[in-house]
């Protein structure tokens, strides 16, 4: 997962943050970028799972990636142009 870090444009470690901070946290990242950026999301709540692939369809943010390692959820997601 540590490559994750190197394959975006923005890196969020959100580990041990529970519903509502991971999304919260990543949807301030997401308003700071510019347009077709990749933010890259490392999350421990079981919830952020759900709560990424909606806020995604929802902002019209894609999620490129959504992969569970152990405890650990990573998520890379683009924002929309």
């Amino acid at each position: 997962m540590k490559n994750l870090e190197q394959q975006v444009d923005h890196f969020l470690d959100l580990q041990g943050l529970m519903c509502p901070m991971p999304l919260l946290k990543a949807k301030q990242a997401l308003n700071r970028m510019d347009p077709a950026q990749t933010l890259g999301v490392l999350a421990t709540d079981p919830g952020s799972e759900r709560d990424f692939q909606v806020f995604a369809q929802q902002s019209g943010h894609e999620l490129l990636d959504c992969s569970v390692h152990g405890d650990v959820y990573a998520y890379t997601i683009r924002k929309k142009t």
